[in-house]
């Protein structure tokens, strides 16, 4: 029988040659694997704010976090729940895995657009960070999809960290090109109107200011706030897709102009506001000019009411005899507001109150409105004009998203007819204005009916007002009274009857706040010697009364940062101007409690 051959035998070198190369095919395969599917979401872990997200009522947060330093959290209304969506490129037909953690309470995690089926998962009640996952197959063209984040509606804040959706990469093309023609148009002190022209391909822009970027838009043009007078800036834009940024356009300088006065230059640092029942009686009794104390900085003569709500015909009529038995002649009231004048205090008309309902819904309407009112500004030799606008005076249409672009006709017709006044008195005419927080507070939740319509049109409703004459306006003094409770920048309700509402509702006005939670869409704050803090004088004169101890509190918090309780301000406003009160009557009928506690803290 013959013997077998033996196997030929292979050099050792050899065998760990092949395995070496088998094991780097391997890695190579797996790193291969690995890079495909790599995680395609853009600030998941939100460290960079809402840097890449939508959110219609969320912000970033410090704590909780599950990871890193930052965390979202959103807040659901009664009519919006906190959608935050990002639009991811993806490769069509492939596979995709999106993870997610949250806190809180009916909290989402889904995808939409995939070209298959759409995903979501949810958590029902989650105390501590729980992990959401999610899988789904994109259309055999599908080259984007979005990942979403929700609540529930009403149901509270929750929270969402470490958001990623992992599978292939999707073909992004090139970056649009620089943008042209960018230039500067309307300045203010405050603000600088830029415009520049379409990229094809581009999704969005980002504007540059001073090299940093400040907003990213969709339109060809923004309105860049927040800026310094008498000061210069320097703008760029980049076009912006899928792919990436462009290079920069051609920079662009522009100067704000000098910081206005609003006509308060001659006010003093600190000054006392007060509502003085000049055409009608209360509980409170009449109070005749000519007695009202010193203390008093700015009167403002309740009221001038319209003819009807849509006129625009504005009368002041004086209290009656009938009503008010020790009311002064006509002659004896011009004399006591000269002397006011010359004692260097405001006189002014205020508009409309509780009864005083005004809708200019007509360009007639507006005219007539500037006609009236001068006719009484002259008649009685008057230093301005008081905005007291209440009720359904003001709302805004339901195409009406943008605060700084109002469409509404009863906004645009008030903002046209106030500027038109301003501009016919000069820069020494004074305009006050004196808004419930429903209309400007309340907008950091809700702007008018919202996205998805059934909020209240009043809703924040005096921004666009606000905003418009905020170089014209002399002081701004929300009512903080007769009001619900509000949330503020700590995303707690606060309510009336303490110095945390006033401290809460004035920090706002004087840090400004993302408009219905948007980020992108920030109402600037308002110069401190703009703002006075509107209190009730008593406890007959509204709900909301607070001693004089909590007002000194407010003040205390607001302008030392002392005394401030569990609400942290966002800074301290020693030049805060001062306080308004309903009213000089009632302060009167309660032994002038209101004036002397403010004459006796700014001394």
């Amino acid at each position: 029988m013959e013997r077998s051959r033996p196997l030929a035998r292979r050099p050792l070198v050899t065998l760990l040659t092949v395995a070496a190369l088998a094991a780097s095919g391997m890695t190579a395969l797996s790193s291969a694997a690995r890079a495909a599917d790599a995680d395609r979401a853009r600030n998941g872990g939100f460290e960079s704010g809402l840097d890449g997200w939508t959110c219609t009522a969320g912000t970033t947060v410090t704590s909780p976090v599950r990871s890193g330093t930052s965390a979202l959290k959103a807040t659901p209304a009664g009519a919006d729940n906190a959608r935050c969506t990002q639009t991811v490129t993806v490769k069509p037909d492939s596979q995709y895995t999106l993870t997610g953690h949250v806190r809180g309470t009916y909290v989402y995690l889904g995808a939409s657009g995939t070209g298959t089926t759409d995903v979501s998962t949810w958590a029902q009640s989650a105390p501590d960070w729980q992990r959401l996952t999610t899988t789904f197959r994109t259309g055999p063209s599908t080259t984007r999809v979005t990942v979403y984040t929700h609540g529930w509606y009403g149901t509270g804040a929750y929270h969402a960290d470490d958001i990623s959706l992992t599978g292939p990469g999707g073909e992004t093309g090139q970056p649009p090109a620089p943008p042209a023609g960018l230039t500067a148009g309307s300045v203010t002190s405050s603000s600088v109107a830029l415009s520049w022209s379409p990229v094809p391909g581009a999704t969005g822009y980002a504007v540059y200011r001073d090299g940093t970027k400040v907003r990213t838009v969709a339109g060809t043009s923004t309105t860049v706030t927040g800026l310094a007078p008498s000061t210069a800036y320097a703008f760029q834009v980049a076009a912006v897709n899928d792919a990436g940024e462009s290079a920069r356009s051609a920079t662009v300088t522009a100067t704000t102009a000098g910081q206005p006065d609003g006509g308060g230059a001659d006010l003093p640092a600190h000054a006392l506001v007060g509502y003085l029942h000049a055409s009608f009686a209360n509980g409170s009794g009449y109070t005749r000019l000519a007695d009202v104390p010193d203390s008093w900085d700015v009167i403002d003569l309740a009221f001038g009411e319209p003819t009807s709500v849509t006129s625009g015909d504005i009368r002041f009529e004086r209290c009656p005899v009938t009503e008010c038995p020790n009311v002064e002649s006509d002659a004896e009231f011009k004399a006591a507001i000269e002397a006011k004048q010359a004692a260097g205090k405001k006189v002014l008309i205020s508009i409309g109150g509780q009864n005083g309902q005004v809708q200019l819904t007509t360009t007639a309407a507006r005219d007539k409105f500037v006609s009236s009112v001068s006719a009484i500004i002259d008649e009685y030799g008057l230093d301005g004009l008081d905005i007291d606008f209440e009720g359904h005076s003001l709302s805004l249409n339901a195409d009406d998203t943008d605060f700084k672009n109002p469409r509404t006709p009863v906004i645009v017709n008030l903002i046209s007819a106030l500027k038109t006044l301003k501009a016919r008195y000069g820069d020494d005419f004074v305009l006050t204005m004196a808004p419930e927080t429903f209309f400007v507070q309340l907008g950091y939740q809700y702007y008018g009916t919202g996205k998805w319509g059934g909020q209240d049109p009043r809703a924040g409703a005096y921004l666009p007002v606000i905003h418009a004459l905020r170089d014209d306006l002399t002081l701004l003094h929300v009512q903080d009274y007769n009001s619900g409770p509000i949330m503020g920048l700590d995303d707690q309700y606060h309510s009336m009857g303490g110095a945390d509402f006033h401290i809460a509702m004035t920090d706002m006005l004087l840090t400004g706040f993302p408009v219905a939670g948007d980020a992108g869409n920030v109402f600037p704050p308002l110069r401190p010697d703009q703002v006075a803090i509107g209190m009730p004088a008593s406890t007959n004169a509204g709900n909301g009364y607070v001693s004089p101890a909590e007002v000194n509190k407010a003040l205390n918090c607001l302008t030392e940062k002392t005394d401030c309780g569990s609400y942290a301000t966002h800074g301290t406003w020693p030049a805060l101007r001062g306080l308004m009160t309903w009213s000089i009557n009632w302060d009167r009928y309660s032994n002038w409690e209101f004036q002397k506690n403010f004459d006796a803290y700014f001394g």
